[in-house]
């Protein structure tokens, strides 16, 4: 008797189910592997062909343990023939095979020059075009979503890595050097889907390949980096820590320092702390006042570090502080300022604005940010928005009874529980 196994490729019906489709870009393993079962591949089945226990897959499949691990989410695409961009990785070799069979034939001979056809990608070629590049995939995420650069910017990381294994001297220097700003972003954009296992990866990376190329500017801006996250996972001694060490940095540039002074603040309010934030506050935005043409590096984005930017995180320490009603009057005036190219931040802005208004008193005004700031984050996808609203839609309990609330609040608990919303 011939032994099951997972069939070459998946059932397209299987592939474009809505629900299929939805619990892979969310890597809800539990979901997904619920509808293999449900269209005849087991449990048992899913174990072998992912290198799992049978009792670790019952365990994902009621919800116990969350699959993070980058490792395990590739032996689960391979394992399930599940394409790489359904999870958010990059194309799986098996798809790359299936697309362009005719690589499987004998390679083509020299050229006349003495150079093969298939000759491997010259790595300086390759760093020099990932440096022209990356400004676009930064305006994609600020503008459209992190979700819109995720796909392009792990292939690139993914083939730095592979080329930086082989490489030496000054063209692994410079791979290194740009590795370790795409591994940030990389970072980043996970962060901003809500994948905190996968940004504290790649910041760990990018700081070892900072490390490795002595690049000291991107190994400040990584302890930058370091302390947001902290701060966002509300680790506020460790937040502080991290900034400190950032501005304490050789590499610190003027926008670095602003950057990292900022998150100091932000350390402080977590702990209760008005003086010590509001000194740190004052310092950064005289900081990113200044003119700064120490680091002009494309592949670096600090762009975003101006006094708006500052004021932002002034206010929304000022509700945590209990100020919100001074919030509420810097989020609106800041507001009519932030560049139309960082609406993924004005969602984020917009909701931190709504829980303000709510936590003054002013539920209608809070409903109509919160509002707003749905429609922004349904489209960018951001965790970081859908947080912040949740925190809004937390604050506007008590006035669920008035018209406007409920409308958010309504509109809320469909986006939260997956159900489709209108734009």
């Amino acid at each position: 008797m011939t032994e099951a196994r997972v069939p070459d490729r998946l059932p397209p019906s299987l592939l474009s189910n809505p629900e299929m489709i939805a619990a892979c870009r969310r890597r809800d393993f539990a979901t997904v592997f619920r509808l293999l079962k449900l269209a005849g591949i087991y449990p048992s089945l899913i174990a072998r062909a992912c290198d799992m226990t049978p009792s670790r897959v019952g365990e994902v499949m009621v919800g116990k343990p969350k699959i993070e691990k980058i490792d395990l989410i590739e032996r689960i695409a391979d394992g399930l023939h599940i394409p790489g961009h359904m999870l958010g990785l990059a194309s799986r070799e098996w798809e790359q095979e299936a697309a362009a069979p005719q690589l499987r034939h004998r390679a083509p001979e020299p050229s006349a020059g003495g150079q093969s056809l298939s000759a491997p990608l010259d790595p300086e070629f390759f760093v020099s075009h990932l440096r022209g590049v990356m400004p676009g995939h930064y305006k994609a995420a600020n503008l459209l979503g992190s979700r819109h650069a995720l796909d392009a910017v792990t292939r690139h990381v993914q083939l730095l890595d592979r080329l930086q294994q082989n490489a030496g001297g000054r063209a692994r220097d410079e791979l290194l050097t740009i590795g370790a700003r795409t591994a940030e972003f990389l970072g980043w954009l996970n962060q901003d889907l809500g994948d905190f296992g996968q940004a504290l990866y790649w910041s760990d990376r990018a700081m070892e390949w900072a490390q490795e190329a002595a690049d000291d500017v991107m190994a400040a801006y990584v302890l930058f980096r370091k302390s947001n996250q902290a701060t966002a996972q509300r680790n506020a001694q460790k937040a502080v820590s991290l900034a400190r060490a950032a501005q304490r940095s050789a590499g610190a540039t003027l926008r670095i320092r602003a950057l990292a002074a900022q998150q100091e603040a932000q350390g402080h309010a977590l702990m209760g702390n008005p003086r010590f934030a509001q000194a740190k506050f004052d310092e950064a935005h005289e900081l990113a006042a200044e003119p700064d043409d120490s680091h002009a590096d494309d592949a670096l984005d600090l762009a975003y570090c101006t006094p708006t930017y500052i004021e932002m995180q002034r206010a929304n320490c000022l509700i945590e502080l209990g100020d919100p009603r001074t919030a509420v009057d810097m989020f609106e005036a800041e507001l009519q300022i932030l560049p139309p190219i960082y609406r993924n931040d004005q969602g984020v802005y917009l909701s931190r604005l709504a829980r303000a208004y709510a936590v003054s008193g002013e539920p209608e005004q809070a409903a109509a940010a919160a509002d707003r700031a749905l429609s922004i984050a349904i489209d960018t996808e951001s965790a970081r928005a859908m947080s912040e609203l949740s925190a809004a839609g937390n604050a506007l309990q008590q006035w669920r009874s008035v018209p406007e609330v409920a409308v958010f609040t309504g509109r809320l608990t469909l986006m939260s529980s997956g159900s489709p919303l209108d734009r």
